[in-house]
């Protein structure tokens, strides 16, 4: 089956995407890296768009310091992603997520923007951006705003961009010295979308833990979090199930999906030297 578009147009820069998708009554979807819009068109299950390519505005892409915050921009290839210094050393999370992401030919043509746009709740990059404590850039016909990772998933494959506004770029805390970040998750096989997975920070401020996966969007396991600050792995690992409600589906029960959460982290826990309990 063949893409169905209603038209297209390359954006020059920034202002002149949001002008294009101003012009587009509605339909303008943005083109990035295109992994996984052209695959929904191409299964139309989305037709009759205006596809405004971004994939050459150089300004929204790269990943800098700024004080004390890295920003990403949000054409950064996931490929990109995995081997730039700056990531390995303030977000080692989103490159352990490299690794897990696809195929070699996703990683080199997708974007991190795309990914969190797309929002799919099996994806790794949403959690990861939710335990980082991150914030969403938007910029749109009303000028610039900012979103909160918490704030930034509202459902399957829907989030708090408006109609008319771009995923400009994600900026986060740096890593603090002795700041611990991992990923773990479980899948079939290499390259598949995880049966479920966590995404763990623990900083001067307390543990940060996210599951993906595991629901219509990804979690803040606050419940959990606060039995991982008060060093209560058992009460963590309960407090984590019950806070779960995960589908069941032809991969996994939800049954099996909580549990696998559950030793999820008490593997994160031992790898870094809690007491188990």
């Amino acid at each position: 089956m063949k893409a169905s578009a209603g038209g297209y147009a390359r954006a020059r820069d920034l202002s002149h995407a949001l002008d294009l998708l101003a012009d587009a009554d509605g339909m303008g979807r943005v083109l990035a890296g295109g992994q996984s819009l052209i695959a929904a068109m191409n299964m139309r299950l989305s037709t009759g768009d205006m596809l405004v390519d971004i994939s050459r505005i150089s300004d929204l892409s790269g990943v800098s310091v700024q004080g004390r915050r890295l920003r990403i921009g949000a054409l950064t290839r996931h490929a990109e992603l995995g081997r730039d210094a700056l990531i390995a050393r303030h977000a080692p999370l989103l490159a352990q997520a490299v690794n897990h992401i696809a195929h070699a030919a996703i990683r080199n043509r997708g974007t991190i923007g795309g990914a969190l746009a797309h929002a799919d709740p099996a994806a790794e990059f949403p959690a990861c951006v939710l335990a980082l404590d991150a914030v969403l850039h938007l910029e749109g016909p009303e000028g610039s705003r900012e979103v909160r990772a918490e704030d930034f998933f509202v459902d399957v494959f829907e989030t708090a961009i408006a109609e008319g506004e771009i995923l400009t770029a994600i900026s986060m805390p740096l890593a603090e010295p002795d700041e611990v970040q991992m990923l773990k998750e479980v899948a079939r096989r290499s390259g598949d979308y995880a049966l479920a997975g966590l995404c763990f920070v623990r900083r001067a401020g307390g543990v940060r833990l996210s599951v993906l996966g595991a629901g219509s969007t990804p979690l803040l396991a606050r419940a959990a979090m606060a039995r991982l600050d008060m060093e209560d792995i058992g009460g963590a690992v309960a407090a984590l199930r019950g806070e779960l409600n995960p589908p069941s589906d032809t991969q996994a029960t939800a049954a099996y999906r909580r549990h696998i959460a559950g030793v999820l982290l008490r593997r994160i826990w031992e790898e870094i030297g809690g007491e188990s309990a």
